[in-house]
């Protein structure tokens, strides 16, 4: 549950998620303070009723500056932040260099366990970043009019022992199959990027000589001991437009981990596809 204390730091990143958060925490009688980052967050943030502070990525002075000035103790971080831009964008201040330069591997959770740490060091806790969006997390079992075949039950078992792997060392969160074969792997150009690869890749096989059904599955799945504070498998309308053009006609998810950020708008997307829908246990 989220804290009683009712002033909240919001650390808004990319896409939905932001706003989903900020009209959540405020409908349940939170002042929201908002620290927009330039290169990710959606500009109509500044109309949304609540504080803003824009910041570069890199200016962990600054942000720990606006909470401090604005007597923040506890505090979200909710929407992407691309890991290329994380790990090539960014022009970072003294703190964030320091903090760069003490890494020992270079990905997304070390870097955000990094940030989290210096900010409970400031004073700041970080929370869950589903705190105030329970419902949108994904219900255990199918969710769609249609479940899986068998043939799709077979990929989601194989795609789960792959991206299982994967996740151990967070190179990424989603991998797509074709009757159990891996067709593509998630790295730092997201899920959706992943999905129209893979829908490239099939495209190209089915102008030669292929012997794998052309249907794909999608597989994404929460990380070993995934931290809910930052970086959460998400989904949207998007995800579901995505796999229909590259042929895509299943998604297995990890249940209660994953949030399904337009709500009941993603199975009715789904549905209206033929695409379906399972959670399954973490």
């Amino acid at each position: 549950m989220p804290s009683s204390n009712k002033k909240l730091g919001l650390i808004a990143g990319d896409g939905k998620f932001p706003f989903l958060v900020l009209d959540a925490a405020r409908a349940q009688g939170n002042d929201v303070v908002v620290v927009a980052i330039k290169e990710e967050t959606l500009p109509e943030i500044d109309n949304h009723g609540a504080s803003v502070h824009w910041l570069s990525l890199g200016e962990l002075s600054k942000l720990i500056k606006v909470l401090q000035r604005e007597g923040v103790t506890r505090a979200i971080m909710a929407g992407q932040v691309k890991h290329k831009q994380i790990f090539s964008a960014i022009r970072p201040d003294w703190r964030m260099a320091k903090l760069l330069l003490s890494l020992t591997t270079r990905n997304t959770d070390s870097l955000l366990g990094a940030v989290t740490k210096v900010l409970a060091e400031e004073g700041i806790v970080l929370e869950s970043s589903t705190a105030f969006l329970e419902p949108l997390l994904a219900k255990l079992g199918v969710l769609t009019r249609r479940a899986p075949s068998e043939q799709e039950r077979k990929n989601i078992d194989y795609g789960r022992t792959v991206a299982r792997q994967l996740a151990q060392h967070d190179i990424g969160q989603t991998v797509v199959i074709a009757e159990s074969a891996c067709v593509a792997v998630e790295a730092m150009e997201g899920t959706d990027a992943t999905i129209e690869r893979a829908g490239e890749i099939m495209r190209s096989l089915h102008g030669e000589a292929s012997t794998l059904d052309r249907a794909l599955t999608v597989v994404k799945i929460a990380k070993p001991n995934q931290d809910m504070r930052f970086d959460v498998p998400v989904i949207g309308v998007k995800t579901i437009e995505t796999m229909q053009a590259a042929g895509a006609s299943c998604l297995a998810l990890d249940a209660a981990k994953c949030l399904l950020l337009d709500g009941d708008c993603v199975i009715n997307a789904a549905d209206a596809a033929s695409v379906a829908i399972v959670a399954d246990r973490a």
